[in-house]
């Protein structure tokens, strides 16, 4: 280590933490007077590791955060706002990156993380089967989506079905609310508003996917997701852009030509559905001593080049609209669906408690799906447990 040389360290979460070093590398060759200490954490102990670390006053400079945990690192006041070191950048714009992911970021007006990689889910469709439906493209509205779904059950036999809705995940209820408008939580973020005419019209539609025989209810039905859209058990399924690499892999090579991806259904057909606004951020600590050196590496990595070789290493999609511009992505015909729908996604609720919430959302989509709550009462039950959650953060609110 050179007399002088500033040592920053940097966390990074799962394949992330193992695949970032290699970029890292070619930074400190460009700034030989810094040193990244790079740390692995693995996603099951991050959370908690984080916030060990800031009880314990040892966070490192920089650290990968799943932009839903930026709400609560900002109320521990562990986040340096980020809006000054922004307006100095010359490569670091808000117009550079899809409008709800940059949102994602932003707590109280102030900017507190930078997207490194983003997430979102489209539809999976085996398009042999929905070309015999109607639908080449995929089902453009609602409407679409349940007369495609009607078809599919008619073409492939009753022991089969349409989508694969797994009542274990909590995305397809709340993409399908935010579609049709429904903010989630309402009064500042206060209340549940899931019993709410937006949320309340969406999860009927749902549920319909059950009741109509379209979805497989118990989620034992389904054990192998590839096995099940091969063999058209399911002939649909929202998932996330690593399915993209596993689809690849997993189906048969008879198989590769008869699935495609396409962006969520809209109710009226106009544009694309609204999805969720997922990925990872770059965060600094507010304490760190070393907040220049730093905020280098997050511009570094922020480069559309990093970004492609970051998506080489891991397959994260990358954050900034240029890189999409690259070969990469341009001729890949299962990420066109991404890049679209990039431009219909909506953060989460920016409160500390959403995963709870998210939680609760999945135990009451799953009660109505199986008959045991209507869906009336799953909705007033889950905005009463949401109520409570947010406990905590009305009074912060009130006493701001």
């Amino acid at each position: 280590m050179n007399n002088g040389e500033k040592v920053i360290t940097f966390w990074a979460m799962g394949a992330e933490g193992e695949n970032v070093q290699k970029l890292v590398n070619e930074f400190e060759k460009l700034h030989p007077d810094i040193h990244v200490r790079v740390q692995q954490i693995p996603w099951t102990a991050a959370h908690e590791k984080l916030l060990t670390a800031f009880a314990g006053n040892s966070m490192p400079d920089i650290f990968q955060l799943g932009n839903t945990w930026i709400p609560e690192f900002h109320a521990l006041n562990a986040l340096e706002p980020l809006d000054t070191w922004i307006a100095s950048s010359r490569s670091i714009k808000s117009e550079n990156y899809f409008s709800g992911i940059w949102q994602t970021n932003i707590v109280d007006s102030a900017v507190y993380g930078i997207p490194w990689y983003v997430d979102t889910r489209v539809v999976f469709y085996r398009k042999d089967v929905l070309t015999q439906a109607g639908f080449p493209d995929g089902p453009k509205s609602w409407q679409d989506w349940q007369t495609a779904s009607k078809r599919i059950v008619a073409i492939e036999g009753k022991n089969n079905y349409a989508i694969l809705l797994p009542t274990n995940e909590w995305v397809p209820p709340v993409v399908m609310g935010l579609g049709c408008g429904s903010p989630l939580l309402k009064d500042n973020n206060c209340y549940g508003d899931f019993s709410g005419k937006e949320f309340m019209t969406a999860f009927e539609f749902y549920i319909s996917f059950f009741r109509q025989h379209f979805a497989p209810v118990a989620i034992t039905e389904v054990t192998n997701v590839y096995q099940a859209f091969e063999t058209g058990f399911v002939s649909m399924y929202i998932t996330g852009p690593w399915n993209i690499g596993e689809f690849s892999r997993r189906l048969s090579a008879s198989m590769q030509s008869k699935w495609m991806t396409a962006p969520l259904p809209s109710i009226d057909g106009n544009g694309a559905g609204f999805s969720l606004a997922g990925g990872s951020s770059f965060a600094m600590y507010r304490l760190s001593n070393h907040k220049k050196e730093a905020w280098q590496l997050i511009e570094f990595l922020s480069q559309p080049s990093s970004q492609l070789e970051f998506y080489k290493l891991t397959g994260d999609l990358p954050a900034r609209r240029e890189t999409w511009e690259d070969s990469t992505f341009v001729n890949n015909k299962y990420i066109k669906a991404f890049r679209t729908q990039l431009e219909y996604v909506k953060p989460m609720p920016q409160v500390p408690e959403w995963e709870q919430i998210a939680m609760k959302v999945q135990s009451y989509s799953e009660a109505a799906a199986t008959k045991k709550l209507t869906v009336k009462e799953s909705l007033v039950e889950l905005d009463r447990d949401v109520d409570r959650i947010l406990d905590k953060h009305r009074w912060m609110v009130k006493h701001q």
